[in-house]
């Protein structure tokens, strides 16, 4: 050692700082990287993702490796710095200790921090080039990582604690996939994320949030006069009818009204010849989910289905455009503030039906009522008076002053809403 000169010694110490940084970088780099973006370039066949990939495959072994590497390193530069102090100024104990702290500061500065946030803000770009290194320092250090490795988990399983080898395949919840789309509002138009959104969402709504409340459902009674019955498939704004017999619990099948315009045109038609061509009433849970029913509507090939309680009792229907527009949004170019359901007054206040669904005024009005329990606006103020309002009843709910406008047959059908200024109509 006394051969070599002080410069040597001096640039040796700065390659080992240097190496020193590197694997700092390394490590965090390959822990911040971005497990989906990486899955993505390997599909693409991108070499460096691949070997970048197989090294997180166990992550036990690569942070085995880079700590073991950079150790290495730490004590390299603490003896280095040692001797350099001793060739300098002798067997000073005062100096030595100075010196110790100065390299010690050094390293946290430069072989640490400055490298990890490098390596946080540039995880990609510093990790597929690291891993070229990694690879043949891996297998160099194998043996002496695995025997630490092995160590390790003989703790961790005597402490009951499971860890998660293979970081690179790590399951994504809904939850992550909705925050992924969230921060995509760059790249993705309004419009298009919001559909992705209630995609992620669907699979968490059952038809009964979305179904035709039984008392708006729209069905014939098949053992009405011709004469009724004809006037109702003429005036109806429907192209498939629930039909039942005599009561709507009785639901026999379902019409599709194009099939019956030849009988229309004869002066009278037996209930016998509408029999004929109905089709068999599809029945739903009142808790599947819409995810589900989308794919049962498109495996039976059916647009419409009757949804039932635990008891079989009728609760109303659902669409196949139901589930869509839960998806894609309303199909109809109205305005819902021009609707039946929706009446915008100049105040700025607005007049809704009871039977409004609190899904359909969250998502078309922009307001925030609770969907937990009741499914519509006449269900969530009879659920939070816990009685029978009268008309001229006045309350608040979710922050929105209500007044109840219309009461009929023990239901709210008409109720005033105030809308904050700031509560824009969504179209």
């Amino acid at each position: 050692m006394d051969d070599i000169s002080l410069g040597a010694l001096f640039i040796a110490l700065v390659v080992i700082l240097i190496c020193s940084a590197f694997f700092s970088a390394s490590e965090t780099s390959m822990m911040a990287l971005n497990r989906l973006r990486l899955n993505h370039l390997v599909r693409k066949g991108n070499k460096s993702a691949k070997l970048t990939a197989k090294l997180l495959s166990k992550t036990d072994q690569l942070l085995g490796s880079i700590l073991f590497g950079n150790t290495l390193l730490n004590a390299a530069a603490a003896s280095l710095t040692g001797i350099i102090i001793l060739r300098m100024f002798g067997a000073n104990d005062l100096v030595l200790l100075l010196g110790t702290l100065a390299i010690s500061f050094v390293i946290v500065i430069f072989s640490e921090i400055m490298p990890k946030v490098i390596a946080a803000s540039h995880p990609e770009r510093i990790a597929l080039f690291a891993s070229y290194i990694l690879a043949p320092l891996n297998k160099v250090f194998y043996p002496a990582v695995s025997i630490a490795t092995a160590i390790v988990r003989g703790f961790l399983w005597l402490l009951r604690i499971k860890v998660q080898a293979d970081q690179s395949k790590q399951k994504v919840s809904l939850e992550e996939v909705r925050m992924l789309v969230l921060e995509a509002e760059h790249f993705l138009p309004r419009k298009h994320q919001k559909m992705l959104l209630n995609l992620v969402d669907i699979e968490r709504i059952a038809v009964n949030d979305v179904m035709i409340p039984r008392n708006q459902i729209e069905a014939l009674d098949i053992n009405a006069p011709s004469d009724l019955l004809r006037e109702q498939l003429a005036t109806c704004h429907h192209t498939i009818l629930p039909v039942y017999e005599n009561e709507l619990d009785n639901i026999i099948g379902t019409l599709h009204v194009r099939r019956v315009l030849s009988l229309m045109q004869r002066e009278a038609f037996s209930s016998a010849e509408l029999r004929e061509v109905l089709q068999e009433a599809y029945f739903i849970p009142s808790d599947t989910s819409l995810l589900s029913q989308l794919q049962h509507f498109q495996e039976r090939h059916l647009r419409l289905g009757l949804i039932v309680d635990e008891y079989g009792e009728l609760l109303g229907l659902v669409t196949l455009e139901n589930i869509m527009e839960e998806i894609v949004g309303d199909f109809t170019t109205e305005s819902p503030a021009k609707t039946g359901k929706f009446m915008r007054q100049q105040d700025g206040s607005m007049f809704v039906e009871g039977g409004t669904l609190l899904r359909d005024l969250n998502r078309k009005m922009g307001m925030h009522f609770p969907l937990d329990g009741a499914k519509t606006l006449n269900g969530l103020i009879l659920e939070h008076l816990q009685d029978i309002p009268e008309a001229g009843t006045s309350l608040k709910i979710s922050g929105y002053p209500i007044e109840i406008i219309q009461t009929q047959d023990r239901v709210v059908k008409v109720a005033r809403i105030v809308i904050a200024p700031a509560t824009k109509v969504l179209h």
